[in-house]
């Protein structure tokens, strides 16, 4: 079973030149939000890819969709090894793959370069999400013993909205106003991945490491559970491919569909949802878990519908209000779920469970996204955009029994 430290697990003289657990708590949770931003940096620039490169809205589906084939294979792979082999050694080459995605993209604009890149990214999310949300449930309890954990499951999952929000906004500014737009936002990244990496490296271990034959993810939650945890995972697969459908599709529908081109524009509005899925996750954090959940289920509805309304009426506020209903709906349900695993799952097997999680929410990233991209090929994008919405709600009246049983 996974030993949880309450102290670093290395020797007092060697911690002199690292950080406290309180310390290490925000280096984890910046470390975590920046990586996160960096995975969805191309959202607003893959206009100009289209533009400059010639690629076509499948492609940038195929594209996005690889982002999310990463995720999966690291989740499957990967995403629970912390559990024995620790937190920090996972986490730091995590962010350093996250680095050489960055730099494969300053490198080509070619479409087999970007995929390489966005698969590379995928790996490194898929490491670090799981990872990194145990390791700040962890150095929470080390620095605060007692607290309880509201304060760990709160930054985690806004350390993970609140990195998707800050990427595409930034992004979008930079490649509308400084030069080469296709690179500089990565460069900048760069930077800051790297800086994450160096201080990730000073901070205390939470597990201690021990040797253990290897074998791919797999999730065991006592019996009594799994109703509740499989339907936590859909949970969370609907969240995200609710917000999927933000950083990849969506600005195509605002600069097509609605006639609105302008970069700032296409970043802003995947900022703008996922900001609000953390500002519903900071408002909804006192509430009970089941309430969270409720809300969210309710709210990813009603923005779906408002967003699909916006599309056939070509309206852009109504689009904006609908991706803020949508998205403040998927971070709420992202939460809760959270909460939800992270009850379920005994100390021992939590980041096996949570990295079970994230695979069922990433496939949620890839599966339905890539239907709709298909979609918009073959059939008009507003009728493409109402199946999607179709879908999504369907799903969330399926699961909503079995996750707001008490």
């Amino acid at each position: 079973m996974t030993t949880v430290l309450s102290h670093p697990a290395v020797p007092r003289a060697a911690r002199v030149r690292g950080f406290s657990h309180d310390q290490g708590f925000w280096v984890i949770a910046l470390a975590f939000a920046t990586s996160l931003a960096f995975s969805v940096v191309p959202t607003p620039l893959w206009a100009l890819y289209q533009r400059h490169d010639g690629y076509s809205t499948i492609a940038v589906t195929v594209a996005f969709a690889a982002y999310a084939f990463g995720v999966i294979v690291s989740l499957f792979l990967a995403g629970h090894v912390s559990d024995w082999l620790g937190r920090r050694r996972v986490l730091l080459p995590a962010v350093l793959l996250e680095a050489v995605s960055a730099t494969l993209f300053l490198t080509s604009t070619s479409l087999g370069v970007v995929i390489a890149a966005r698969v590379l990214s995928g790996l490194g999310i898929g490491m670090i999400t799981a990872t990194a949300t145990a390791h700040l449930s962890e150095l929470h309890a080390a620095a605060r013993p007692g607290a309880g954990r509201a304060r760990g499951d709160l930054v985690a999952t806004v350390a993970n909205l609140g990195g998707f929000a800050l990427g595409p906004i930034t992004s979008g500014l930079l490649a509308q106003y400084a030069s080469a737009p296709l690179r500089t936002p990565y460069l900048v990244f760069l930077g800051l991945l790297l800086a994450s990496a160096l201080a990730v490296s000073l901070v205390p271990e939470t597990v201690a490491v021990r040797s253990r034959r290897y074998r791919p993810q797999r999730v065991d939650v006592p019996a009594e559970t799994r109703p509740r945890y499989f339907a936590a995972a859909a949970g969370a697969f609907t969240s995200l491919s609710v917000l999927g459908l933000f950083t990849s599709l969506a600005p195509a529908f605002v600069a097509g569909t609605l006639h609105h081109p302008s970069r700032v524009l296409a970043g802003a509005v995947a900022s703008l949802v996922f900001g609000s899925g953390a500002l519903a996750q900071v408002l909804l954090r006192r509430r009970a878990t089941r309430d969270q959940l409720a809300a969210g289920l309710a709210l990813v509805a009603l923005g779906l519908a408002t967003l699909t309304a916006a599309v056939w009426a070509e309206s852009l506020p109504a689009f904006l209000a609908g991706g803020v209903l949508a998205g403040a709906g998927a971070g709420a349900l992202l939460k809760g779920a959270i909460s939800t695993v992270v009850d379920l799952a005994p100390p021992a097997i939590r980041g096996e469970a949570l990295a079970g999680l994230f695979l069922g929410g990433y496939l949620g990233l890839a599966i339905p996204v890539l239907g709709l991209g298909v979609l918009t090929q073959l059939i008009s994008a507003p009728v493409a955009l109402l199946g999607f919405a179709a879908a999504i709600v369907t799903l969330t009246a399926a699961v909503s029994r079995p996750l707001l049983r008490t």
